[in-house]
């Protein structure tokens, strides 16, 4: 098993080129640093979950899959861009990426369950809720404007791109947005289903990709934040994983 990790600062170079014959995922723990993310009532914090159940999984696959190179984008509190978390992905040549998140509601709403996104077409207005929240965090980032070709996460125009954009990953990308559902499902969890949206993380990888939504920390705080509730994640999608890969060889 190989196992590299990537963080802000510490750039990928020619050296780490793609081992052939070997099945190379970039787990990318959302949001970090100066980015908290959701906060629950309870002060749980987004970034920390989706770190911990991150860490969780890559634990699985560097101890049990010793054909799978594990490469993070991040593994403290650090912060981490957008278009840096999908270049990690693209200069490693990556098979999959799989960006973990956790979910919310406005105004102190409660829900419950897990669902897993592609990128694509988001007419139903809860995915573009999702997605505009996510997407948000690049207005901490200097100089966005540029970075992202003048892209106002805020603004509905600004993802009309999307409705045109050609896919070739989308069938192995839904694919595996559904195994993690199915292994959410088969673990318990509310299955909130499979939905697409325009992420900027997911539109600038050049592999099959999904984000996960792991649960709403506006309901489930308790749980999100919990050891127990780590470990049934994790395993969810490490599981998930493994099944997409040996789809996929």
């Amino acid at each position: 098993m190989v196992v590299l990790a990537f963080c802000a600062g510490n750039p990928l170079s020619a050296q780490n080129p793609k081992t052939s014959g070997v099945f190379t995922i970039v787990l990318d723990a959302g949001h970090g640093g100066k980015d908290p993310g959701c906060i629950g009532k309870k002060g749980g914090r987004e970034k920390n979950i989706n770190l911990a159940v991150v860490k969780a999984v890559g634990k699985l696959l560097e101890k049990n899959e010793k054909d799978i190179k594990v490469v993070y984008t991040r593994q403290t509190d650090v912060f981490v861009e957008l278009n840096e978390r999908a270049a990690i992905a693209n200069r490693v040549k990556a098979d999959l990426f799989v960006s973990v998140h956790t979910n919310a509601l406005p105004g102190g709403k409660v829900n419950y369950g897990a669902e897993t996104y592609t990128l694509g077409m988001h007419r139903a207005a809860d995915n573009l809720a999702v997605a505009t929240r996510e997407n948000s965090v690049i207005t901490l980032e200097k100089d966005y404007q540029s970075h992202y070709e003048g892209f106002d996460p805020n603004s509905a125009e600004s993802y009309i791109i999307f409705e045109f954009m050609q896919d070739k990953n989308m069938e192995k990308s839904v694919n595996m947005a559904r195994l993690v559902q199915k292994q959410f499902r088969a673990a318990g969890r509310p299955d909130k289903g499979v939905h697409q949206a325009g992420f900027l993380v997911l539109r600038a990888t050049s592999m099959p990709s999904c984000l996960i939504e792991l649960g709403y920390i506006t309901g489930e705080e308790n749980y999100l934040c919990s050891e127990s509730g780590t470990t049934q994640m994790s395993n969810c999608i490490y599981k998930a994983i493994v099944n997409y890969k040996n789809q996929h060889k």
